[in-house]
């Protein structure tokens, strides 16, 4: 990835914090290498992560993580420990990434566990 694509990313990822921001809601941001994808739910501030999941933990064990099947059990894991937070309503923050494979199964995955966004 060279500086103009990630700056690009940056600047998109840029527009959809301020939007979520004037919204106010919690929000499930999704960050992802290439070797391993990461799921936060933050707050409305922006302070405080209320849940984390990523394929680095030690209940995954995955030995890929940068595949679909990893983003699957990344977003099935973050929902389960929003909800144990309290948390169903979230806004969908995908870092600027474009919202295909690896994001779009995390976000499917996470639907189906009982996220609403």
């Amino acid at each position: 990835m060279n500086n103009n694509s990630k700056e690009a990313r940056l600047r998109r990822a840029r527009k959809t914090r301020l939007k979520i921001a004037e919204l106010g809601v919690k929000r499930l941001v999704v960050y992802k290498s290439n070797s391993h994808i990461y799921a936060q739910v933050i707050d409305e501030t922006g302070d405080k992560v209320l849940a984390h999941a990523s394929t680095m933990t030690k209940e995954h064990k995955v030995s890929n993580g940068g595949n679909i099947e990893a983003a699957k059990l990344v977003g099935k894991q973050i929902a389960e420990k929003a909800k144990a937070a309290g948390v169903t309503n979230v806004a969908f923050d995908r870092s600027g990434f474009r919202f295909h494979g690896r994001v779009k199964a995390l976000a499917e995955s996470a639907r189906e566990n009982g996220l609403v966004f």
